[in-house]
């Protein structure tokens, strides 16, 4: 299982900061964080970017157990 890491609005809309997914690719495990948390999480997820093992990955980006995804909001402030 992949390790999902969520910042900001994402792990507010999601309720929890990490979880463990199952999925091959960066789709399988998006597609199940969206199943599991809801839409709130769904429309975070939209204005977000997603990388894997800090660096900008794609959906089509292949996972394994020992990667994490992270989900990154857009951040505003001053």
């Amino acid at each position: 299982m992949t390790r999902i890491l969520l910042l900001g609005p994402a792990r507010e809309a999601a309720g929890t900061t990490s979880d463990v997914i199952e999925g091959a690719t960066v789709a399988d495990i998006l597609d199940a964080a969206v199943t599991r948390y809801g839409k709130p999480f769904a429309e975070i997820l939209a204005v977000s970017q997603v990388w894997v093992n800090g660096d900008v990955a794609d959906l089509l980006s292949s996972v394994g157990p020992d990667d994490e995804v992270e989900v990154l909001p857009p951040i505003s402030g001053g």
